[in-house]
């Protein structure tokens, strides 16, 4: 192919090219070139062609006939030109190191942006693959090879904003911090500190940046947590996504220090105080003006203050009990349990399995104006005006026991306990239900069964459990494939789906899906996650085997028995379904071999 005479990538080559490849028909270009020519004049003054090209909404001619997207463009842009594509992933971009290559002024003049660099090569992103007279330049004044690549135009854009103005808050800050040594806090000067009462400018305008893009950033990639880990020298944050760490930034440990210590501002927590464990809460808007709330975890370690931010959709908790992932027959029989007028129900699973989602998706339900709800939490997950929530302060000896005594007074028809760790609480829960009050609460267990040998292992006598439990719920989480990118042809071999399947006779699917990888699901193939429910309902057959000396098997034959189906059976359900793969089933089910 020869090069084009133009400097610049126009609309006139973009079009000649599509048809070229059949991609668009003779006798349509006219109009569709018209078309797309008057969005690009219309458009802002930066518009690239291949930004109207995509918001002119054309299909292919060729068959499937797909929808021409921006990112398909570029990506087929990039192999006319013999030019590599690049899908900017902001978590994989140290924006301080780019950004020392070129300024935001020069980046912004030709549209240009540095996504990774290294002691020899920098590779820069492009929209002009013919426009390279900035090359020279970059070359003298970083020494390095320049390696060019073609990317989405909307991205460059959006991220020379993003990774400049993030970067030279990073510096600045550093700046203004870095004759400061006692911001430095490894173990052996957090005694010292805490003597000198030495407080971090948390108000520093570079710090206030940072933190609001931190967060703007966790809201965007779908983080449930934000974790500030501080190091000796450089300190990271990580996200975690769909249930997986994702290392996202490194900052200096000072900065990391005055980051903490705005976010402890802002949450009425003890600034000064940094050698004890501290809990907070948050709440803030996206960039949407959807309301978020977090809830705020610090940790003293060797280096420093740790913290971690869970982040709480509001929305989550008016979602329906299918739209979390329980299949109809289990919605149904949940909903026949928690509309019972007293009893137990337990929810059981290790910790990030959901319980909390579950239960306060439950509660919004029931919180009916003719009904009052009251919880004891530790700490308070997320503040729900429907409820009356109390938190356990073992400060001064306020503990779950105590919360559930005072809640009684109260006149309350449904008690949710935060969690039955000891036999006090277990106790306490037990006498609410005895005297007629519906109670829920969490257990940690691996599976619905063993929620009664747990509790008899606390000493809990087995004839209050048998006149108590009416049901248990386990369950576990599971990233679910994205709908954008998911592939039928996934491969699955028998002995894999017997693993799953052993004693059930469920036919292997003749579709099976794997993930594949795309801009939405930021190519990990994955979007979300669903839950796998494991729902024992306590009949008369199962509570004759309650007794002093239990035997789990039997326990888990009856429950069975009486349509109890295990994790493994509802995550083969999903794959089924072409929600999740045998692999993620698997990973979450392992404790149960």
């Amino acid at each position: 192919m020869n090069k084009p005479t133009h400097r610049s990538l126009n609309l006139q080559q973009i079009f000649t090219w599509l048809m070229a490849d059949g991609i668009i028909l003779k006798e349509d270009a006219k109009t569709q070139f018209h078309a797309t020519q008057g969005l690009l004049k219309n458009g802002p003054a930066t518009m690239h062609p291949l930004t109207a090209v995509a918001q002119a909404k054309l299909h292919s001619a060729i068959s499937p006939h797909i929808l021409l997207t921006l990112d398909w463009l570029t990506e087929w842009a990039a192999g006319k030109v013999n030019m590599p594509f690049y899908r900017i992933d902001p978590l994989k971009i140290d924006f301080t190191s780019v950004s020392d290559v070129m300024s935001s002024s020069y980046a912004t003049r030709f549209n240009i942006l540095p996504v990774e660099s290294t002691a020899t090569t920098v590779v820069v992103a492009t929209t002009e693959p013919y426009n390279t007279e900035w090359q020279e330049e970059i070359l003298k004044f970083s020494r390095k090879e320049i390696r060019l690549v073609l990317a989405n135009p909307l991205e460059i854009s959006q991220y020379i904003v993003q990774f400049f103005s993030l970067a030279k808050s990073i510096k600045d800050a550093r700046k203004s911090n870095k004759n400061d040594a006692n911001l430095r806090q490894n173990f052996e000067q957090l005694i010292e500190i805490g003597k000198t009462n030495k407080q971090v400018d948390a108000n520093d305008q570079h710090i206030v940046n940072i933190v609001d893009w931190l967060w703007q950033f966790a809201f965007d990639q779908r983080a449930s947590d934000i974790h500030l880990e501080p190091k000796r020298d450089i300190s990271v944050i990580r996200f975690r996504i769909d249930g997986v760490l994702h290392q996202v930034y490194q900052v200096p440990a000072t900065i990391m220090i005055a980051m903490t210590a705005r976010i402890k501002l802002l949450g009425r927590m003890d600034v000064i105080e940094k050698r004890r464990p501290q809990d907070g809460r948050i709440k803030t808007r996206t960039s949407e003006g959807q309301e978020v709330e977090l809830r705020l975890s610090t940790l003293p370690t060797v280096f420093g203050e740790k913290m971690v931010m869970r982040i709480f959709d509001p929305e989550v908790v008016v979602k329906t009990l299918p739209e979390l992932g329980f299949p109809l027959n289990d919605a149904k029989r949940w909903d026949h349990l928690t509309s019972k007028p007293h009893g137990i129900i337990l929810v059981t699973g290790p910790t990030g399995s959901g319980k909390t989602t579950t239960l306060y998706t439950t509660l919004k339900a029931l919180a009916t104006p003719d009904v009052n709800v009251c919880t004891v939490e530790d700490p308070i997950e997320m503040v729900e005006g429907s409820f009356n929530q109390m938190q356990v302060q073992s400060s001064i000896d306020l503990s779950f026991a105590d919360g559930i005594r005072a809640l009684m007074r109260q006149d309350p028809d449904i008690i949710m306990v935060g969690e039955i760790r000891d036999l006090p609480t277990a106790e306490m829960a037990i006498q609410a239900a005895l005297t007629g009050h519906l109670v829920l609460s969490t257990l940690h267990t691996n599976d619905a069964p063993s929620a009664i040998m747990r509790l008899l292992e606390l000493g809990v006598p087995y004839y209050l459990l048998e006149a108590t439990i009416i049901g248990i719920l386990a369950q576990r989480l599971v990233r679910t494939l994205c709908v954008h990118c998911k592939s039928p042809e996934g491969e699955m071999v028998d002995a894999v789906w017997d693993t799953l399947t052993e004693g059930w006779g469920i036919s292997k699917p003749e579709t099976i899906y794997k993930p594949v990888g795309c801009p939405e699901c930021r190519q990990t193939g994955f979007m979300g996650r669903t839950g796998l429910y494991e729902l024992l309902t306590v009949t008369l057959p199962f509570s004759k085997l309650i007794t002093e000396n239990a035997d789990i098997h039997a326990l888990r034959h009856q429950s069975i028995k009486d349509d109890m189906k295990p994790l493994r059976i509802a995550g083969a359900y999903k794959i089924i379904e072409g929600v999740t793969t045998a692999d993620e089933v698997l990973k979450v089910t392992s404790s149960l071999i």
